[in-house]
């Protein structure tokens, strides 16, 4: 058996600070109410089919949404949309509405909020959640798809935004 070793939770977020991460708002909506988050932790789990996982902070009780709707879109962002990352992470402290008015949202196939001018969309139904330390891992298989014209990808690094 391995010996665990604990490290300092400070000093792991320093270092993930130094891991570039495409910038998504991954959202829903259930019985007339939408939700959305910033998030860098998500990825491809597959491409058969297609399928995508995404890290949730489960601290917030909003984020239960998630899995009551039972649907998710991952919106992935351009640069020119770094301000809408800023809304929904909660920053500027605007109301839900508020958020959702700063673009054009529509859907899909599932009916959670879809990003007119994203990079991309996955729009996705739920297939698992997983608790895993402060994070809840919402695996979801892609049912609709749409990608947008190519431009500048919006990263974070370094506690900042940048594009590539």
């Amino acid at each position: 058996m391995l010996k665990r070793q604990t490290i300092d939770s400070r000093e792991y977020r320093d270092a993930m600070a130094r891991y570039a991460g495409h910038v998504q708002i991954v959202t829903t909506a259930h019985e007339g109410v939408r939700r959305g988050v910033t998030v860098t932790a998500a990825c491809s789990v597959s491409d058969n089919p297609g399928t995508v996982l995404v890290c949730l902070n489960h601290s917030n009780p909003l984020n239960g949404i998630f899995l009551d709707a039972g649907v998710f879109a991952l919106n992935t962002l351009n640069a020119r949309q770094e301000p809408l990352a800023v809304a929904f992470s909660g920053l500027d402290h605007l109301e839900v509405e508020a958020r959702f008015g700063l673009a054009k949202w529509d859907t899909i196939a599932t009916g959670a909020p879809a990003l007119v001018d994203a990079a991309a969309v996955f729009d996705c139904r739920l297939i698992e959640a997983k608790p895993v330390a402060t994070h809840t891992i919402i695996i979801g298989e892609v049912v609709g798809l749409r990608t947008g014209d190519p431009e500048p990808a919006l990263l974070y690094l370094d506690r900042g935004y940048r594009s590539l």
